[in-house]
């Protein structure tokens, strides 16, 4: 058992595993019922990590005097795992997102990429927008967002009031070339996802070419955002989706019962071989159904 475990239950394995469930599903004609695979949505799940590591991150709402981690998942709409990726504490899921999305290793290639609140900003619009996502996070604060126009004289009836922000067209255009590098660089696989959020954003002031592509995101948010007002079934498919990704939550909170339901692994693969060995044994109940 000891060889088993040290040979085949390692974090590479076992999603190289959960990729061969995940085309399995994609097949079965229960799942085309669910979805069609190009929707996935994002959500993390907290747990603590008693023991003392440098890989867990303290959060008194969700970790009390403790420390924990976030997994990260990214589930389709025929309730297949993707990917996870586990984060210390609980850095804002926005700086994680893209590489939770490009790097999942499985057969399925989404187009729509669902979140909540904490998934998204203008520089993650901006980027989807680039690498021809469909990005449709839920708004919990619609009432206070904004949209943007390229002509301040343009009349919008009655949303002139509400579109009175100027998009700073010359900003796109000065940069467009670097930004296409970067969509290229990232569809190849060449630079890492998130430490490039965090170059272009360092520290919550952004770089020039960041503001670019932030600027070039408010207008993919725009459009986004007056869809979702208007549409009431896009509304609820979004809600149907998320809750897809909260309802497994919960079902990985009841299996993941032993030792309270926390990790005691205090090294980074050790927590990802735990969260991955916790995801295949999910998804095999689902396969059983």
């Amino acid at each position: 058992m000891t060889w088993v475990e040290q040979n085949y239950f390692r974090a590479e394995t076992l999603t190289q595993a959960n990729a061969v469930l995940v085309e399995y599903l994609s097949k079965l004609t229960l799942a085309k019922a669910w979805g069609s695979g190009d929707v996935t949505s994002a959500d993390g799940i907290r747990f603590v990590v008693p023991p003392k590591t440098i890989y867990a991150g303290p959060n008194p709402r969700y970790f009390g005097i403790g420390r924990g981690i976030t997994s990260y998942d990214l589930i389709s709409d025929q309730f297949g795992g993707l990917n996870k990726l586990v984060i210390t504490g609980t850095i804002r899921d926005s700086l994680y997102l893209l590489e939770l999305v490009l790097c999942q290793q499985t057969t399925i290639k989404p187009h729509e990429i669902m979140t909540d609140t904490a998934g998204y900003s203008d520089i993650i619009f901006g980027l989807f927008a680039l690498l021809g996502y469909q990005f449709s996070p839920r708004l919990a604060d619609i009432g206070e967002s904004r949209l943007w126009r390229f002509d301040t004289n343009a009349d919008y009836g009655v949303l002139n009031n509400l579109s009175k922000n100027k998009l700073r067209e010359n900003l796109i255009i000065k940069y467009w070339d670097d930004m296409l590098r970067i969509a290229g660089s990232l569809k190849l696989g060449t630079i890492n996802p998130t430490s490039l959020i965090q170059m272009l954003q360092r520290g919550g002031n952004p770089t020039m070419l960041g503001r670019a592509i932030g600027e070039f995101g408010r207008i993919s948010k725009t459009t986004y955002q007056l869809s979702f007002l208007d549409d009431k079934d896009y509304r609820r498919r979004i809600s149907t989706q998320l809750n897809r990704g909260e309802s497994e939550n919960g079902l990985k909170r009841t299996i993941l019962y032993g030792k309270k339901g926390e990790l005691h692994q205090p090294h980074r693969e050790g927590q990802q071989e735990q969260l991955n060995a916790l995801g295949l044994l999910l998804f095999s109940g689902i396969l059983s159904i």
